[in-house]
């Protein structure tokens, strides 16, 4: 009885052991998203006739062969002309591996070493398939095919347009059997060598972007990130903002040497000042002319478009151009052509544009000086670049490459002593210090200093005497700048300069005065001694009315 307990005992135990195996595998088998492989059929060596195609190594075949490779669902991609060999390879698929379904998907080429076309075709399939990643892991069998559809294929899942990774199987060394496979995750952050390659590449281009200067100010640098990014990947145009001398230009010549770098242009860098072409020239000077279209046309021109064909074109100060070539420039960026002056016949030229301004475009639209639907274009990637005094803390380190470029320009190695740059650094950096020129100001700053320097070397004689010209000069801009932000950039140009000085000391005045009347007083003290009755307050209201100024709106009463 006791044996025969044991025996039973064992038995038990067995079955347990046997109902957890199949347990286990049965959650497992659960949990695995079933497999999806998507290739081509190999018209070379997927081919194979009569019983001995059982002893050729066929990839599509092998493909689904493999114990630990369970294919559910094989989308196989084929011509129509290679019916006969896909539908072989169907039922030889079917007898292999009966659990895996083969779908067949027909795709014809006219010329399977088209990349273009074939990249096309294959794109195509990759939008219209229903893709389940959620429900169903994807392999993309890049074995077979041609040469380019197999650098299509890779494409598409790097981008991840297939969502899926790839397959590559080999021979077997033996005469027969499935051969072996691998399988390639395209998350190249999955890989440290190349990740840290990348890593590289992308220093290198933001180094470049920015004049190889160690910026220290966390928006710039962030803004600096994403114009590298969107100049690499895009030929959209880019409008680069900001105050005049912020460093527009320079960014500009370095987007396009990065594109170059990158062999994203084969085309060079054209560059205009807007505000330099006005007039009758402007058509001529960007879309060129033919001989005889005007007075003076004596030979052909082909205009900056046209010089630009294949790289960039930088148009500064963009908000300048007349309306004539801002609609000619909008066609040419739309389709690619344009009409040269006295021409008949469309000249053709595929750019891209950099656009810089210093001006308030949305406002120059209001205004009806700047096209809609041109700032609508060239509107997609804009750059707000940051003035100086919005960024200190990267005076010093502009101070090393401004010495540099001046130890350049006057063929001799130019240094401050230890007092001399602490005490530029403390200025440069303070507050008070307003830069209203950016970085021409404080380009033209250092070179003054190192023109001035004996043996080279700045001294703190040198800086005070550059301490005190900056502050003269930015209190004279300061006077001027308070007339134009009351009455506008426009209209303060248009003054001439004693009305100018005069009206910035009443703006001075009325700024402090309690009252208008008291600001009068001041403003009038000594006529008024020369009168029996004065109205100074009236005389002062007058005098703001021709400026089609008022009390209230200075003071910012209602």
């Amino acid at each position: 009885m006791a044996c025969q307990a044991a025996q039973q005992c064992e038995i038990n135990d067995l079955a347990w052991a046997v109902a957890a195996e199949f347990i286990f595998w049965y959650k497992q088998l659960r949990m695995t998203k079933p497999l999806v492989v998507l290739g081509l059929v190999g018209t070379t060596l997927d081919q194979g006739k009569g019983a001995g195609r059982w002893e050729r190594w066929r990839p599509t075949v092998a493909t689904c062969q493999h114990e630990d490779l369970l294919v559910s669902r094989l989308e196989l991609l084929y011509d129509r002309q290679h019916t006969s060999l896909v539908n072989t390879l169907k039922a030889d698929v079917a007898h292999a591996s009966p659990e895996t379904t083969v779908r067949l998907h027909q795709m014809s080429f006219t010329n399977p070493w088209d990349l273009e076309e074939v990249y096309g075709a294959l794109h195509d399939f990759a939008r219209a398939y229903a893709w389940r990643p959620d429900h169903e892991d994807y392999l993309v069998h890049i074995t077979t095919g041609t040469h380019v559809a197999q650098i299509c294929l890779f494409l598409l899942a790097e981008s991840r347009h297939l969502p899926a990774r790839l397959l590559q199987t080999s021979p077997p060394r033996q005469a027969t059997g499935p051969g072996s496979y691998a399988i390639i995750d395209l998350d190249l952050s999955k890989y440290d060598r190349l990740a840290s390659r990348f890593l590289k590449e992308q220093r290198e281009g933001l180094s470049s972007l920015k004049l190889g200067i160690d910026t220290r100010n966390p928006h710039f640098n962030r803004l600096i990130e994403r114009v590298e990014q969107v100049a690499i990947a895009s030929r959209a145009p880019l409008l680069l903002t900001g105050p005049t001398g912020a460093g527009k230009s320079q960014l500009a010549k370095r987007i396009f040497e990065l594109k170059k770098a990158r062999q994203k242009v084969s085309g060079e860098l054209v560059e205009v000042n807007c505000a330099t072409i006005r007039g009758d020239g402007a058509m001529s000077a960007l879309f060129g002319h033919v001989r005889g279209a005007f007075t003076g046309a004596v030979k052909e021109r082909p205009g900056l478009l046209k010089k630009a064909d294949g790289g960039v074109l930088f148009l500064d100060e963009i908000g300048e151009l007349g309306a004539d070539e801002q609609a000619m420039l909008l066609r040419a960026l739309e389709e690619k052509t344009f009409l040269s002056v006295g021409a008949d016949r469309e000249a053709k030229s595929d750019f891209q544009l950099l656009a810089g301004t210093n001006r308030d475009l949305k406002a120059r639209v209001a205004e009806g000086l700047f096209r809609e639907d041109l700032l609508a274009r060239i509107n997609l990637w804009t750059f707000q670049l940051p003035a100086l005094a919005e960024r200190r803390e990267d005076i010093e380190p502009n101070l090393e490459y401004e010495l540099d470029k001046a130890g350049v320009v006057l063929a001799r190695r130019i240094t401050f002593n230890k007092e001399a740059r602490a005490r530029f650094v403390a200025f440069a950096t303070s507050p008070g210090a307003r830069w209203p020129g950016n970085f021409r100001d404080f380009n033209a700053a250092v070179m003054r200093m190192a023109t001035l320097a004996p043996g080279g070397r700045i001294d703190a004689a040198t800086v005070a005497e550059e301490i005190a010209r900056l502050t003269e000069l930015w209190r004279e801009v300061g006077r001027a700048d308070e007339v134009a932000a009351v009455l506008g950039e426009a209209r303060a140009a248009a003054l001439d300069r004693f009305e100018r000085v005069q009206l910035d000391e009443v703006l001075r005045v009325c700024r402090v005065a309690p009252s208008l009347s008291a600001a009068g007083r001041e403003l009038f003290a000594s006529s008024r001694t020369h009168k029996q009755s004065s109205n100074d307050a009236d005389r002062l209201r007058k005098y703001l009315a021709r400026h089609e100024l008022s009390w209230q709106a200075l003071r910012g009463e209602s």
